[in-house]
């Protein structure tokens, strides 16, 4: 295939928020890299935070991390799964950054006196963020607007998109527009109303869709199809269903049933001789869908009620358990509600246990309850970044008889401060991007339970977190059996700690969950689950 000019996709939200651009992003991004295209997707995101790593997750859903240490939208972690390629802080930009540069640009007299504008500088300044990828020879690249339609917020982002689709030329940019065709009980039909007024909503704003993806509850009649087409000016075969499946992981042969990895394709006037091989997520799917032994893990966390928040982990439960054959159920354990008399009667009959991630001091208590129950039952247990802190703590207190032992997260005045902070770190005001972020490196012991596991010494894992093990009491630690079995080789810094008499209780200061995909689930998850499993 001859190298052509970087194509671009846009796509858009219509009528609610929370359609899943996403996903339809990272299943058409599959569809065309299985055609043999260079591809990658970014997120454009409406909100003025620098970044999602100061919001709380309830607000947002979990931050993902990439590999140079962005902290980003979840929706990276959605393309990073389906496309089995690493994502960079140039594939999520925010009004926040946006806004950033160009008023430190007008502070340093950039702009020769102008009077700064949204259009042409702000407009301009997107632009720049939407193009940065295409010096990296991708030959599609997929942007994915967020938020809907009409929001005041997403004007900028629109407009941009407008002026782009214009200055790239014919067939070298195309507009998918998803929306919600509610489905009303009472009349029995679904209503195509809202996705007319979103599309000439969009019209006013000089973008004509090209692709119609409508998410919907129920099959789109032909007549109502044919309804779609004419009033929003796209060709029948460019109105393509989305409807509700019982897992994401259906949706890109969903899509590529309607062809829509062709429609797409003739609009940006591109030819592939490679159908789309879809053979290794076919199989995952069916593997994932038949599984052969069930087990369930309680997953103990503060966030539980929005479980966006642990997504990432979910997912690589699911990547590791069709891997394995067996079906992960996942016991949501708010954290909180852990108490010294309920804690036998919430986590009994649970074939692992994996403490999660997350800052503050809510529920702190819960989770070290949990760390001792793990440990004294050898239940198999799993310890994530805060997780593995909480079984730092709960081992200082209970087996090392420090009974104050605590993070200096929770207790600055602490007198064994097992958990602390790194010199850097002590006067650090902001608290957004200044922990530690992204890959950083860890050299495994050999014949360590995980060197086993990774069949490496060496390996990278990405990191989100500000505090660290207090390397004053890693000889008390390793004396009784808690045993530093990673470490950054050029820190010193401790990244994991395992007991070699307990069938699996691993704490690692890491985020594992942030390198697990549809095509390489991750070995850590892959051996919990086993342990999980009795194996």
């Amino acid at each position: 295939m001859s190298k052509k000019n970087t194509k671009y996709i846009f796509v858009t939200g219509g009528v609610t928020s929370s359609l899943g651009k996403g996903i339809v992003s990272a299943s058409l991004g599959l569809l065309l890299k299985s055609r043999g295209f260079n591809v990658t997707i970014q997120k454009l995101d409406p909100y003025i935070n620098i970044d999602p790593g100061t919001l709380n997750p309830y607000e947002h859903g979990e931050c993902y991390v990439t590999e140079d240490g962005a902290e980003t939208d979840l929706d990276l972690g959605h393309y990073e799964r389906y496309l089995d390629a690493p994502t960079s802080q140039n594939n999520n930009v925010t009004t926040g950054k946006i806004y950033q540069t160009v008023i430190e640009k007008e502070r340093k007299g950039d702009f020769l006196g102008k009077t700064v504008q949204v259009i042409p500088h702000i407009t301009n300044e997107i632009k720049r963020r939407i193009k940065i990828l295409s010096k990296q020879n991708y030959d599609i690249i997929i942007t994915e607007i967020g938020g809907t339609v009409g929001d005041i917020e997403s004007l900028p982002y629109i407009e941009t998109v407008r002026q782009l689709k214009w200055e790239l030329g014919e067939n070298n940019s195309m507009v998918i527009h998803l929306t919600l065709l509610p489905y009303l009980a009472s009349s029995g039909e679904l209503k195509t109303k809202p996705s007319q007024h979103s599309v000439r909503q969009l019209m006013e704003s000089g973008i004509m869709a090209d692709v119609l993806v409508c998410r919907t509850e129920h099959k789109i009649p032909k007549d109502q199809r044919a309804k779609l087409a004419q009033f929003c000016n796209v060709p029948l075969d460019n109105v393509i269903e989305c409807k509700d499946l019982d897992t994401i992981y259906e949706v890109p042969m969903y899509l590529q049933k309607q062809n829509f990895d062709d429609v797409v394709l003739k609009e940006l006037d591109l030819k592939s001789d490679k159908d789309a091989d879809l053979k290794d997520w076919k199989s995952f799917l069916k593997k994932f869908q038949n599984p052969k032994k069930s087990i369930e893990i309680a997953l103990v966390g503060k966030y539980v009620s929005l479980q966006d928040s642990y997504i990432s982990i979910a997912e690589a439960f699911k990547h590791a358990g069709a891997d394995l054959e067996t079906e992960v159920k996942v016991r949501w354990v708010y954290s909180g509600d852990l108490t010294a008399d309920n804690i036998k009667e919430t986590l009994k009959d649970v074939d692992g246990i994996l403490v999660a991630p997350g800052f503050g001091d809510r529920g702190i208590e819960g989770k070290v309850l949990t760390a001792q129950y793990a440990r004294e039952n050898k239940v198999p247990m799993l310890g994530i970044c805060l997780g593995m802190q909480i079984m730092t703590i709960e081992f200082a207190r209970n087996v090392l008889g420090y009974a104050k032992a605590n993070s200096m997260e929770f207790d600055t005045s602490t007198e064994h401060p097992v958990i602390s902070l790194m010199e850097e770190q002590k006067n650090v005001v902001d608290k957004g991007g200044t922990m530690r972020l992204g890959a950083w490196k860890c050299a495994l012991k050999n014949g360590s339970k995980l060197n086993e596991i990774y069949g490496a010494k060496n390996i990278t894992e990405r990191h989100r977190h500000r505090y660290e093990f207090n390397s004053e009491y890693i000889g008390e630690f390793e004396k009784n059996g808690f045993l530093a079995t990673g470490t950054n080789p050029e820190t010193g810094l401790v990244e994991a700690l395992e007991m070699p008499d307990h069938p699996f209780y691993i704490g690692v200061q890491y985020h594992p969950e942030y390198k697990s995909t549809v095509a390489t689930p991750h070995p850590l998850f892959r051996a919990f689950i086993k342990a999980c499993t009795g194996k």
